[in-house]
């Protein structure tokens, strides 16, 4: 049977790629090791007991990760931590769509953060290829939104 270490470093690694797939739940159990990720709202919580040093034994070969579809273009990035949110009000048109033609100054979303709205414009000129979060997502720093060809 292989091991699997892993490091405070790497459980900390797991949980931001949890994050950015939309992962919601990881338990790991062997005899009386127990690890258990779970994502809630915005905070991941972990619990484990008896955690030493992290060694894991890995239960047969890992399964393929699923193929990502690669898209071109210019990332919109969120410049702040919050919430995205797609239009201005819950009973309002989406400010932008897939397949929408954008100028550069455009409203994109918008991003909330300590109860301020921060309209996000695009920095780009072309179309909305692919809008990455779900209205109402939380966001961080530096996150990919949407891509613009």
């Amino acid at each position: 049977m292989s091991e699997l270490k892993l490091t405070v470093s790497e459980i900390k690694e797991l949980m931001e790629k949890m994050s950015a797939t939309g992962l919601t739940a990881l338990k790991v159990q062997d005899g009386d090791f127990s690890l258990t990720l779970k994502a809630e709202q915005k905070e991941i919580l972990v619990q484990g007991e008896n955690i030493p040093a992290a060694v894991i034994p890995a239960a047969g070969a890992a399964a393929p990760a699923p193929k990502t579809e690669e898209i071109s273009g210019n990332t919109v990035k969120s410049p702040i931590v919050g919430t995205f949110y797609a239009a201005p009000a819950p009973d309002k048109a989406p400010f932008v769509t897939e397949g929408k033609a954008v100028k550069k100054g455009d409203v994109l979303f918008i991003i909330e953060s300590m109860k301020l709205m921060n309209e996000i414009q695009s920095e780009f000129d072309g179309t909305v290829k692919k809008i990455l979060v779900q209205d109402g997502q939380p966001v961080e720093y530096g996150q990919p939104i949407l891509i613009i060809e």
